[in-house]
């Protein structure tokens, strides 16, 4: 009877704690307050103005004489947000110096088009200064290749801007680069303005300083529950028990399960990596100078993956063909086409489905070594280049 009321005692105390308990939850709930976003893909979209004076930093706001752009979108970007408050993008811009406005020191006399593609590496300063969730400065260096002034460059390029975004995917981007010319080309140092819409998605979210405090406190809060329901674990200790048993026994076969099906997909890699060995050590098909004529050596191998092909009946492959660079680019493009199909025509008279087979012409597209319009090659090195490769599809 002793033992009875001392357990309905230790019933009442612990139900009584874990209402407190409840009420504190119901009062400190993490909410999407206290989430900021980590990492995302950024995809930008805006205008750019060129301040290509050559006076520095003179005159900074001379935006009717000095400020170069165009009255539509003119900027694009694309980049990856990182966990360590790094920022890779890459930028392309367009803009068109105008009649009249002050180019290099002199009065521009004709409307001149500006090109620049560039890769920027930028630093978020909120991991220095702490997160705000909607206002991120940051500061950049990268390198970039432009046109401008009628004079093409590589630049090295730095960077000064913000984003203030106005939800966790939309916002807005302002930012300033100095472009310094690399070499001694005659080309000079110009300033690039921008401001454009920015979208996030991708998105990895972390808990905020103030989010991370409030879990740290729940965690208190689940500690002291931990305690209280501690201490009535005599009462429960049986039923746990047999609870603990039968969870055990679940992940024992759950992780039984798990390495089956793990083993059963290493060997259907394994199966596909040696397929692909297989082909691989068949060699590629070669041409002769404007031939797609198959020889005996490109049969061989044509026979060869043909026997890979039936061996493995669901297995789909791409023949892709190549020229050298000597032609011009429509007949190249004509003549790899005409090469992919030679082959998909003779892997079909030995049996193949068509359905099994695609091909692809890239032309002199995709060249093995420096043999291309600009450069005198032996017969031997522009050989190599005249070659037909195979992709496994589906398996």
């Amino acid at each position: 009877m002793r033992n009875y009321i001392s357990i309905t005692l230790l019933f009442a105390l612990f139900t009584i704690s874990l209402s407190f308990g409840q009420e504190e939850e119901q009062d400190l709930q993490l909410t999407s307050k206290d989430s900021i976003v980590v990492s995302s893909s950024i995809l930008g979209l805006g205008f750019n103005f060129v301040d290509d004076s050559g006076d520095v930093f003179d005159e900074l706001l001379s935006v009717g004489t000095q400020w170069n752009y165009v009255p539509y979108p003119s900027r694009i970007n694309i980049g990856r947000n990182t966990k360590m408050g790094l920022v890779f993008e890459a930028i392309g811009t367009f803009n068109k110096y105008q009649v009249g406005n002050v180019i290099d020191g002199v009065v521009n006399t004709k409307v001149k088009n500006y090109f620049a593609i560039d890769s920027r590496i930028s630093y978020d300063l909120n991991k220095l200064i702490g997160q705000t969730g909607w206002f991120d400065p940051y500061v950049g260096v990268g390198l970039g290749y432009t046109s401008a002034n009628e004079q093409p460059r590589g630049t090295y390029n730095a960077s000064v801007g913000f984003r203030t975004w106005l939800s966790d995917r939309w916002g807005l981007d302002f930012s300033s680069s100095g472009k310094w010319a690399m070499g001694n080309n005659g080309a000079t140092n110009h300033i690039q303005h921008a401001v454009g819409a920015v979208y996030q998605f991708d998105i990895e979210k972390g808990l905020s300083k103030k989010g991370e405090e409030k879990l740290a406190l729940i965690n208190e809060i689940e500690k002291e529950k931990q305690r209280v329901n501690d201490s009535i674990a005599t009462v429960n200790r049986l039923k746990e028990e047999a609870l603990l048993a039968e969870r055990l026994a679940q992940e024992k076969e759950k992780a039984r399960l798990a390495a089956l099906e793990k083993a059963k997909i290493d060997a259907e890699h394994a199966r596909k990596q040696q397929i692909i060995d297989e082909i691989n050590a068949l060699g590629k098909v070669q041409f002769a100078l404007n031939s797609s004529f198959l020889t005996k050596e490109a049969k061989t191998i044509a026979i060869g993956l043909t026997e890979i092909l039936k061996k493995n009946s669901e297995l789909t492959l791409q023949i892709t063909a190549h020229t050298d660079a000597r032609g011009t680019d429509k007949y190249n493009l004509w003549l790899s086409e005409r090469r992919a199909d030679r082959i998909v025509d003779y892997l079909v008279t030995l049996g193949i489905e068509l359905p099994r087979l695609t091909s692809v012409g890239m032309g002199e597209t995709q060249l093995l070594n420096h043999c291309d319009d600009n450069v005198s090659c032996t017969e031997k090195e522009h050989f190599v280049n005249r070659r037909s490769d195979f992709k496994v599809i589906s398996f």
